[in-house]
Order: C-alpha cells, then structure tokens, then sequence
C-alpha cells in the first residue's frame, strides 16, 4: 500500500517526542478535562433540560455558546500550540450555510480538524457529528457530545435507522445553525480495510479505490432525505495530511502532523439529486473524486486552490481561553462553597433527590414496578408532571440511561392519573 502514496503511520515522527512535549500536552488535556467537566456541571444541565423547556431554539443557542467557546480550544491546541499548519483549498463557502458535510476518514482524529473549519466559521457550537457510540461513552468528553446532541451510531443501519432518523427529525428548524458531520465510510482508513473494501468493490461492479473506502450510503440518503428541507448545501470535505497520519496522542504531544490539508466542495442542495439510488451514485462518484484528489496530493504535496482561509487570529483565541478560565475558575469556586453543593434545586417542583427514587423505575427495556418514594414524590401538590414532559427529547434523558417511554408512564403506573399522557 505504500506505494499508493498513502501516509503511513509507520514514517519518522515529525517532531521528536520528547519529556517537554509529553508534559506539554498532558498539561493540555488536563486542562481540557478539567473545564469541560465544570462546563457540563453549571451550565449543561440549565443550557440543554431546563432552558429547554422554554425554548429548543435558546437551548441549542446557549448550549453553542458555552460548549462551542470550548471546543474553540482544540484548534488552538493544534495549530498555536502545536505549530500544525493547516491549509484550506477548494470553495470558499459562506458563513451562515445550513450544511451537510462528508468527509474521508484517514484517521481517528480527522473529526475534529473539522473545529478549525467551523471556527473560521463562527460555527464551532453548532456542528454535530454522526459517531460511534462508543465515544459517547467517554468520560466527560461522551458527556460533552450529549449535550451537543451528537448521533451516536452502532454502524450497522438495522440498529441505526430509527435513532437516527428520529434525530434528524429535531435538526429540521431552518432557523437553527446547523453543520452535521458524516463519514460514509463508517471507519477509519487501514491497509487492511483497504483490502478488503477493493475485494468487495471487485465482486460487486463497484470502483476499486487505492485512498479511501468504498461509502455507506444509506446513512448518508438518510440525512439528506431528512434535512432537504433546511439545507442549504453539501460541503464535500477531503483531508490529507503531511507527513505521517497522526493519532490522537499524536496531536494531543504535538508531534504530528506537520501539515493538515483540508479541501472543500460546495455543492448546492438544488444540485444534489433526491432518489435514493441517484444519491448512492453521487456519493459513489465522490469518493473516486476523493481517491483520485489524495493520489495527486500524495504525490505533489497539496490540493488544488490553496489559500481560501487565512490563520486563526490569535488574539480571539486568547480571549477565548481568558473566557472559558473566567468561567470555569468562577464557578468552580462557587461550587466549593458548602451552601451551593447540595444539589436541591427543585425540578417542576420535584427536588433531585425524590426525582432519583423513580429511576428504577424507568431505565432499561421494561423497569421495576414504582417504588412507594417514587410516587410519592410524583403525586406531591408541588409536582408539575406536564412540566416534566417537555424534557422527553432532552439529550439528557438518554445520557442517564432513561427510558422516555417508562418515564411518561409513572403517572398512570402511580395510579395519581390514569388517563395522563405527554
């Protein structure tokens, strides 16, 4: 495969990884930890369940702004800190575009070289991802892609389809800023994969490509079918990188890449065609585009039309990371006091703690009978039960493992009303 031009992870590092680096970049991800972790303690729960309840809109607008001010910090990471360059190519695009992007997917950070594009954009809050759902498991960072609402998908379309779509279907306000991020290929790139894609591509008729995989398209046709209505272009991204494909510990220490290439096609939604087996075409003649664009970059070191953006500014990205430590540092203080750790704060009435007597009750395929606490706490006068039912579609419910459809059901399981319904 090397001699396909592919970067290979087996090439000398760009930069030694030496004690300063692995300090450097420890420090770094520590940091990172930390204030997303603060960030989802004060201000995810208010900005993604109670918010929520008032407005979808001002829910998802706050959420960008407190979460996007920290996603900010990756590409400060990688291209101030760590010196990457990257270079854009291709469409200039505009700001404010309602979009789908497709991507290749060399490695298993390509994803997030995507933040320097949306941070040129100003939409680093807004673009969401379709994911492997084990990622939304990490510690903190899974938590952060929840509150962001991110699709997390088991990659395989009969386990996926009905999650996903029924996602889609909350993106679909065309005044909401919206990037959504796809993979059609489903993995990352290997030689092994490689293999056994242009096996699969020999069998079937299909175009055996040497720099990418064959894509899955109906994920994809899934997200286009759902959003036509809303969007307002495809972004066609094709990512390269000099010299050796990193990883994520790569660019956390700083050691590699030396350069990200990032080329984008706008394609307009009115050129995009709309029956499902026309869409598996397109996407299949994209990626030839893509095989055959990596093979010239591979071999001539860039992609066409280079220049369409410029540097980070970084005066703005210090004052965004003045921002998050004000913020973080604030309220991490405040949250020391003993007078603000008791967690009391009612929820439509009901406090925390009686609201935690019902969860066995709703968690899991089919639940445990109510217990007597549960409710009790349920038929309280103080307890708003319609309150609790703008929160079904909150990105937290799924975050404590809660089944909505359980949960809406207490009431009548409670015998407190049996003809309640949300």
């Amino acid at each position: 495969m090397e001699s396909s031009g592919v970067d290979s992870k087996n090439k000398p590092r760009h930069h030694p990884l030496t004690p300063p680096r692995v300090l450097r970049g420890v420090l770094c991800l520590i940091v990172l930890v930390l204030t997303a972790f603060i960030l989802l303690v004060y201000f995810g729960f208010w900005t993604a369940v109670v918010l929520r309840f008032f407005s979808v809109r001002y829910s998802r607008t706050a959420t960008a702004f407190f979460f996007g001010i920290w996603i900010a910090l990756w590409p400060f990471l990688f291209e101030i800190i760590n010196k990457t360059k990257v270079v854009f190519s291709g469409d200039s695009v505009p700001a404010k575009e309602r979009v789908l992007l497709i991507a290749n997917h060399r490695t298993e950070v390509d994803w997030m070289y995507l933040w320097d594009l949306a941070l040129r954009k100003g939409r680093e809050g807004y673009i969401k991802y379709i994911l492997k759902s084990s990622l939304m498991k990490l510690p903190v960072f899974g938590w952060v892609f929840h509150i962001m609402e991110f699709i997390p998908v088991e990659r395989k379309w009969e386990a996926d389809e009905s999650t996903m779509r029924q996602m889609l279907l909350t993106f679909n306000d065309p005044q909401d800023p919206l990037w959504l991020a796809v993979f059609p290929e489903g993995t990352d790139f290997t030689e092994q994969k490689c293999i056994r894609s242009q096996k699969y591509a020999s069998e079937h008729g299909l175009p055996v490509l040497k720099n990418v995989l064959l894509p899955k398209t109906k994920g994809f046709y899934a997200c286009l079918e759902s959003l036509k209505g809303s969007l307002d272009a495809v972004y066609d991204i094709t990512i390269g990188y000099r010299h050796r494909c990193p990883t994520f510990l790569d660019n956390a220490f700083g050691v590699d890449p030396s350069e990200v290439h990032i080329h984008v096609r706008r394609v307009p939604l009115s050129d995009m065609p709309t029956s499902e087996d026309q869409v598996a075409s397109w996407l299949m003649d994209t990626f030839s585009l893509k095989d055959q664009m990596l093979s010239e970059f591979y071999s001539k070191g860039h992609f066409p039309h280079e220049g369409i953006e410029g540097g980070l500014f970084t005066m703005k990205c210090v004052v965004n990371i003045v921002l998050v430590m004000i913020l973080t540092g604030t309220f991490a203080a405040i949250g020391s006091q003993p007078s603000m750790a008791k967690g009391e704060e009612p929820i439509c009435g009901i406090t925390p703690d009686d609201l935690m007597t019902c969860k066995p009750a709703v968690v899991g395929p089919t639940g445990q009978p109510p217990s007597a606490a549960c409710c009790m706490a349920l038929s309280n006068p103080k307890a708003n039960l319609p309150c609790l039912c703008t929160f079904k579609s909150s990105p937290w419910i799924k975050f404590l493992g809660i089944n909505p459809d359980l949960a809406t059901k207490l009431p009548v399981n409670c015998k407190i009303d049996p003809s309640f319904h949300c």
